[in-house]
């Protein structure tokens, strides 16, 4: 059996992992992303602006991740997004629609009541 190649991305275009994780790992041809967060680079803070801002800063961070690991945003198969209200699902999804305009990945979406 052939051994996969696995390639550790870590880019300081993006908040650093604040615990023990690699932001990104490329086994092979494809790119597994640890949590994107709508963080500032500098502060570690999310930005200001409620859930429109944080999910369009979260994609930006997650388009510069993929081009940092050779890749793009359309050939993303499948997201995760998890929101702290429900109510924020539709100003999440017009902000996502910006990124992700047609060839939807696959999505799960849902919301938790606490995060590390």
């Amino acid at each position: 059996m052939a051994s996969i190649v696995r390639k550790i991305i870590s880019t300081k275009k993006v908040p650093k992992a604040p615990a023990p994780y690699n932001q990104a790992v490329v086994a092979d041809r494809t790119v597994y992303l640890s949590g994107v967060l709508g963080m500032e680079l500098e502060s570690l803070k999310l930005v200001d602006g409620g859930a429109p801002a944080q999910t369009a800063k979260a994609l930006e961070n997650l388009t510069l991740l993929l081009k940092e690991s050779g890749s793009g945003v359309e050939k993303v198969v499948k997201t995760t997004i998890l929101l702290a209200n429900m109510d924020d699902y539709a100003a999440v999804n017009d902000e996502y629609k910006r990124v992700f305009s047609s060839n939807f990945p696959a999505r799960t979406c849902f919301a938790v009541n606490k995060l590390p």
